[in-house]
Parts: C-alpha cells; sequence; structure tokens
C-alpha cells in the first residue's frame, strides 16, 4: 500500500544507527506521526493523517496562532521569569507581524524584515537583541513541529556585547561597603561571594542545606535554573554567617525585620548600598559569583566542578579567575600554584 498522496516522509537516524521517519501533511505542513516503518498504515496512522490535513494551509496559517501555539506548547521553560520574557517579546512578534502568514519565513527576504522590527529597539542593545533571540527560538520551534520548512533568520548580528568576567567583588569592594551596609545586606553580599549561588538560590537557604563531612561542613542545594544538586564547601566567611543566625530563625538570609527576602529585595538591597558606598556602577550583586569563583577554587573544588556549577565553560571559568587574580593578588597569589 502507498502513502496517502502529498505526505512528505523524512528518514532521520538516530544516534545508536536506527532509523525513525518522521510523516508531514505535506511538504512543509504540520508532523502527524513518527513511527520505525517507512510506511505505517495503521488506522491511527490514517486518523493522525485526517486532523492534520484539517488544519489550515500555510497560507492560511497567520503568525499571531503560530505564536499562540507556541505559547501554549511544551517548548515553553518552566521558569516564571523565563516564560514571562518569552511571553512579552513573542506577542510584540505576533502583534508586528499580525496580518503576515506564517509561511513568509521561509522566504530570504523575511530576515531582513526581523532586523527591521529588531531596530524599533535599536537605542537599547539587549533589547534589540533579546527580540531577536525570541523571535528565532519561536521559529526553530515552528520549522521542528513541521509548521514551516526552514526560516532564515539564524546568527542574526547582535549589538549588545559584554564581558562581565572583569566585573568582580574585590576584597576592598567589600571592605568598603560593610562599613556602611546594614548586616542584613552584608549577609547576602557575604554569602553570595562565598558560594556563587545566584540571588533565587541564595533566598531558599536555610539551616537544612547544611551537611556535615569528614572535612568538615558544606552546602548542598539544587539549584533553582539547572535543577543541578550543587555541593559548596563552607568557607570561614560563610560559617560566620550560618552561625550567627539567629535560632529559630528558618532561613539563614532575611530582610531587615528577619522575614523572607524576595530575590528581587535581595538584588536591590546590595544595589542600594553599592551606591551609598560609592562603588562602580557595574556592581551587581550577581557579580559576586565571579569572586565566589575564585574562593570555591581556593576551598578544594577543580575548575571544572566551578564551572559546572556556575553554569558557565572551563575557559570562562578560567578567565574569570585569572582576573580576579590581577585585580586582587593579595588574596589569589596561591590560586595558580596548583589549580588552574
Amino acid at each position: 500500500m502507498q502513502l496517502p498522496k502529498g505526505v512528505h516522509r523524512v528518514r532521520r537516524k538516530l544516534a545508536d544507527g536506527r532509523s525513525k521517519f518522521h510523516f508531514y501533511a505535506w511538504r512543509g505542513g504540520p508532523k502527524f506521526w513518527v513511527d520505525a516503518r517507512r510506511a505505517p498504515l495503521s488506522p491511527d496512522f490514517y486518523q493522525a493523517y485526517a486532523e492534520a490535513v484539517a488544519r489550515p494551509k500555510a497560507s492560511d496559517y497567520m503568525m499571531p496562532q503560530l505564536v499562540d501555539e507556541f505559547l501554549s506548547s511544551t517548548a515553553m521553560p518552566k521558569g516564571e521569569r523565563s516564560r514571562a520574557d518569552i511571553r512579552k517579546w513573542g506577542l510584540r512578534f505576533a502583534e508586528h507581524f499580525e496580518d503576515a502568514p506564517a509561511i513568509i519565513f521561509e522566504e530570504r527576504g523575511s530576515r531582513g524584515e526581523v532586523n527591521a522590527w529588531r531596530a524599533l529597539w535599536k537605542h537599547s542593545p539587549k533589547q534589540h537583541d533579546m527580540a531577536g533571540t525570541h523571535a528565532v527560538r519561536i521559529l526553530n520551534w515552528a520549522v521542528d513541529e513541521g509548521k514551516l520548512s526552514e526560516h532564515h533568520c539564524h546568527k542574526l548580528h547582535r549589538l549588545y556585547e559584554v564581558d562581565r568576567s572583569e566585573i568582580v567583588w574585590t576584597p576592598a569592594d567589600r571592605a568598603t561597603f560593610n562599613v556602611l551596609a546594614p548586616e542584613w545586606v552584608r549577609r547576602i553580599l557575604c554569602a553570595a561571594c562565598e558560594t556563587g549561588l545566584r540571588p533565587a538560590d541564595l533566598i531558599k537557604l536555610t539551616m537544612a542545606h547544611v551537611e556535615q563531612t569528614p572535612l568538615g561542613r558544606r552546602l548542598r542545594v539544587r539549584t533553582d535554573k539547572r535543577k543541578r544538586l550543587a555541593h559548596i564547601p563552607i568557607t570561614p566567611a560563610l560559617a560566620e554567617v550560618i552561625d550567627t543566625t539567629p535560632p529559630g530563625q528558618l532561613l539563614i538570609l532575611t530582610n531587615a525585620s528577619g522575614n523572607a527576602l524576595t530575590k528581587h529585595r535581595a538584588s536591590e538591597g546590595v544595589r542600594q548600598w553599592r551606591d551609598k558606598a560609592k562603588l562602580s556602577d557595574d556592581l551587581r550583586l550577581y557579580d559576586a559569583r565571579g569572586t565566589a569563583a575564585t574562593r570555591l577554587l581556593n576551598a578544594g573544588l577543580s575548575l571544572a566542578q566551578i564551572a559546572n556549577h556556575m553554569g558557565w565553560s572551563i575557559r570562562y571559568a578560567a578567565t574569570v579567575i585569572e582576573h580576579y587574580a590581577r585585580v586582587s593578588p593579595d588574596e589569589t597569589d596561591a590560586v595558580f600554584v596548583g589549580g588552574v
């Protein structure tokens, strides 16, 4: 028996050498079936095909519908912040191309259209690049799902370039900060510089995260962003933060009233006192991760472990530590003797 007329079959080779066949209602149409057989002519196959061909043809499939389907799909990330960002830019993308059928993105000229749309934010390089990132993400999904056969918006040029590997909290910065900042803010910055945890993880730290090991104590934390289990040595400075947590207090880090922090309030508290201390505007709570990379190396973690913990490449982790060694030679002379 033959496949239904118009069905487009694509053979994909798996890593183990086997093949899978992907079936599309028409070339460039929606994917409706995946099978190890070239011609899986079962009733379910025909039912899926019938449902697929009932969908609108490409010329009637408009961009707002494509974006809505993406936003409702399992391709959306789990993180609340990431979902909100993608939704914001996806809706802007759909609004700008509301009168356009999705099939226009199979044409080479669509790349210029997307660049013209991104140029609406050329005054803000970061937003300009964010617009392109999310538009391409949606178009990639459309191709993967068989809604488009291809698109021409890969590797769009970027305006925003920043190398934050050179932005770290030095001992001098921290000393200046600690002279003015209240204790609850000092504790936040110290924990960040000693652990490398993101604000979303810092605000959830409790005494239950502290583990005793044969060599001392460590934090055992499943990180919010990557859902990885991190084991972080407790340095003397971090030990002081932990050991001075008031008895009965669940959270290690709190606001001035002893209540739970939000990640925004933690970051904002550090920013406010950074400004009062007249430190560089470039310094953020997030940049404490660069300082922590060196601390963790000194505490016995390998460069690979640090890179994995931070979500960096090993090369980037080495770059951060090398820069910290240049700006803080008094603290990091020993790093390169047995480390990097």
